[in-house]
């Protein structure tokens, strides 16, 4: 076999850099290497008692068995609940299907919809999967650039400029990764105003990571702002990031129904239902207690303090302070020219001394890495040691 086997959609796309650099760390510990893994986006605390309790009950009712393609009635109730309280979507359970995992939903939003020659409008730097989606489905990635002396956030008006007649979707993520950057009400309203003026664009809002943003002010949400333009609008979020379930692999989304229904054809073909048991921790994660997140939030918040703080006071290297998520974008261009300005051979660098990090490239970016600040503040402490020695 060759890869002149493999299919044109297959050969547009590359594997994910995030995962492939995590793997290799991986690979690198079980030879016996010291390596500190902050290439990940995985929370390091304990999945809630109440979630573990729930998934062993299912397991012990014999709740093994298929559900409905597009998830649990149940589930999608919890999910409806999740939507209404915390990000303010008016969403029924109708309204809502369950995948594995909030990738999946993405993947299928756009492969549902994008055809060859549309134009997809993506914020970056982006999530590493974002480009790769769209360029499966035939789809052109329009970059809309965004800098660290603006928070990583654009204007309204910089967004109108890249649409065209062929502009299909706008891809948003707030707060977002790798920049932990947050849209605020008054962007994503502003961002409304140039959508109600080109009613062939769609609007894909990742908000997986609502619950961990650091300021007094309420998550926004674009679907719950602009009403008016819900038929065009699905929003993303899931149980991975605020619950410590990434294993578990539940992701919902909330939209039209004539999007959803795509989905659930598209996934009624594919990898078919959630697993059983993961939907009935998902339940739990819904409905359950809530409180333990202002704890983790504040943690996150040290860890964010601590690292950004680190980061600035290394000569080279500046970060601005993330907004929400668990992610530091760093900039290190004033120290590429060892590395020929390739930032990918920067984080090999900084691999090889023990910190496994994700180069900016791979999100769009450039000449820096990416870290995340989802570990114990004494690993952060050595990785950053690690990554200053290294550097120095």
């Amino acid at each position: 076999m060759s890869a002149q086997h493999l299919s044109q959609a297959l050969q547009r796309i590359e594997a994910s850099p995030t995962t492939a650099m995590t793997d290799r760390a991986s690979e690198l510990r079980a030879e016996g290497r010291d390596i500190i893994s902050l290439s990940v986006g995985e929370p390091d605390f304990d999945t809630p008692l109440h979630v573990i309790a729930a998934a062993k009950a299912a397991l012990d009712a014999g709740d093994t068995r298929y559900t409905p393609v597009t998830g649990t009635t149940r589930l999608k109730e919890a999910a409806a609940l999740h939507f209404r309280r915390d990000l303010g979507i008016a969403a029924e359970a109708r309204d809502v299907i369950v995948t594995a995992g909030g990738k999946q939903a993405i993947f299928e939003a756009l492969v549902a919809t994008v055809s060859p020659g549309d134009e997809v409008i993506v914020p970056s730097p982006w999530w590493v999967s974002y480009p790769q989606m769209v360029r499966f489905a035939g789809g052109t990635v329009v970059p809309l650039r965004t800098s660290a002396s603006d928070g990583f956030r654009f204007r309204p008006s910089e967004l109108e400029a890249l649409i065209t007649p062929r502009t299909n979707w706008l891809l948003l993520n707030s707060p977002g990764n790798p920049t932990g950057a947050v849209f605020s009400a008054d962007m994503l309203r502003g961002i409304g105003e140039v959508l109600r003026r080109h009613p062939q664009v769609l609007v894909l809002s990742d908000d997986i990571y609502a619950p961990l943003r650091y300021s007094d002010e309420p998550h926004a949400a674009l679907a719950a702002l602009c009403p008016d333009l819900a038929e065009r609008i699905i929003t993303v979020s899931g149980v991975s990031k605020s619950h410590a379930m990434t294993g578990f692999r539940i992701g919902v989304a909330t939209g039209p129904d004539w999007l959803i229904s795509a989905m659930g054809k598209l996934q009624s073909n594919s990898s078919g239902n959630p697993a059983s048991i993961s939907q009935a921790a998902a339940v739990a994660a819904f409905e359950g207690p809530q409180d333990f997140l202002a704890d983790w939030r504040d943690a996150f918040r040290r860890r964010r303090d601590m690292v950004a703080a680190r980061i600035n006071a290394t000569p080279g290297l500046s970060t601005p302070v993330p907004d929400g998520a668990f992610y530091c974008l760093v900039d290190a261009a004033p120290l590429m020219e060892p590395f020929g300005g390739d930032d990918g051979k920067l984080a090999l660098h900084l691999l090889d001394n023990g910190v496994a990090t994700v180069a900016a490239s791979a999100f769009g970016g450039r000449d820096g890495f990416r870290i995340s600040f989802a570990a114990d503040e004494a690993v952060l402490d050595t990785a950053l040691d690690r990554i200053e020695k290294a550097l120095s």
